[in-house]
């Protein structure tokens, strides 16, 4: 589904001699390479405040302790995403409210978002879902009005641009009163192994995360709130900084492969190819395209991964259980609220490879691999 080994012998000179410099400092946590990366991911987003971390579920979870949220608080976030949005909601003893999404988008529906909004909300977790940006300026409008926070999910947008109805752009990640992002090695701008941050225009608020990351503590050995120890390593961040550099072109890369997967597969009308609303630039974090054969989606589905697995095509459902039918939220009766668009989209759905490697040799392939399957069906 992508090609880390040769996207790192692109850049292997520079990463090799960033990952060796670390190591002639010996200053493997919190070295200045650290610094700079939040520099310049502040630069790059256009945002205020940057605080590396551990992982990306862990910003999820700084966040949310930022805002001191309390049990049994509603926090409002798409069933149709990775658990890891909503996994930190339990985990804190918060209260997850599971919303649908827009069946052409991926992301959060806001006529959903309105109607879930109880005197016990607090916060929505809008996802930038599979690259494409979430319809951010009702969900502020929203958020407004009902005086609610919001965390972006930025983890599969980062370098995505959001253009408002006055026309202003932004990327994703800069919109929110917080964003969280991970830098999981397959993620456009991935590390070479787990890492994540926060991004923020507050100055309390980056304040408090920056506490809350490194054990509560503002000066050595004086913790004056709970925190976790999440850091990113010096290494991950000497690694990201290079790739931050190269993240455009990266995008550029993602770009043109959905260009040429769309027109491969505009003739064939039991496939949609991934829906581009004109205010989000689309970074292509994952290819997905939905069935549209309403009788035997799901039959229909897993011949075509089938078939691609015995030529050597990897696929992916990304995300074949919704998280109001996890059973992990089972304690919120979640598995009762009715949300047909996720249900569909998770029988519908299914990611080619996409990634900056892919030439058009590969391209051809995989694309005739998949028309062939509809061609003998």
């Amino acid at each position: 589904m992508v090609d880390t080994q040769t996207q790192y012998r692109k850049i292997k000179t520079e990463v090799d001699k960033a990952v060796i410099d670390v190591m002639e400092s010996s200053a493997f946590i919190n070295g200045k390479p650290v610094k700079d990366l939040a520099a310049n991911l502040s630069a790059y987003l256009g945002v205020k405040h940057t605080i590396p971390c551990a992982n990306g579920t862990d910003a999820l979870q700084i966040a949310m302790m930022a805002l001191g949220l309390q049990p049994g608080d509603e926090v409002i976030t798409p069933s149709f995403t990775y658990v890891a949005t909503t996994e930190v909601i339990a985990l804190l003893r918060l209260t997850p409210v599971f919303v649908e999404v827009d069946a052409n988008t991926f992301c959060m529906d806001p006529v959903s978002l309105e109607k879930a909004i109880t005197s016990k909300t607090k916060a929505i977790v809008p996802v930038h879902l599979y690259g494409h940006a979430a319809p951010m300026d009702q969900i502020m409008q929203i958020a407004e009005r009902y005086k609610l926070a919001v965390i972006e999910d930025n983890a599969q947008a980062i370098g995505a641009v959001y253009t408002s109805a006055d026309g202003t752009k932004k990327k994703t990640g800069s919109i929110a009163h917080i964003s969280a992002t991970s830098f999981y090695p397959s993620k456009n701008l991935g590390a070479f192994g787990d890492g994540g941050a926060l991004f923020t225009n507050d100055d309390e608020l980056a304040g408090k995360m920056t506490m809350i990351a490194n054990h509560g503590q503002t000066k050595r050995y004086y913790h004056d709130v709970v925190g976790c120890n999440s850091r990113l390593d010096t290494m991950q961040a000497a690694i990201l900084d290079i790739k931050l550099k190269h993240l455009d072109d990266y995008i550029t890369a993602r770009r043109a492969a959905a260009d040429f997967y769309d027109k491969a597969f505009a003739a064939e009308n039991r496939l949609e190819t991934p829906y581009r609303a004109d205010w989000s630039h689309h970074v292509f974090h994952q290819y997905t395209l939905k069935l549209t054969d309403k009788e035997n989606t799901a039959a229909t589905r897993n011949g075509l991964q089938e078939f691609l697995a015995s030529h050597g095509i990897p696929s992916m459902i990304y995300y074949p259980v919704p998280g109001h039918k996890q059973k992990m939220f089972a304690q919120f009766n979640s598995a009762a609220a009715e949300l047909p668009v996720t249900d569909r989209l998770t029988d519908q759905v299914i990611s080619l490879p996409i990634h900056t490697e892919l030439d058009q040799e590969q391209q051809q392939f995989i694309a005739g691999k998949v028309l062939e399957f509809f061609a003998q069906s």
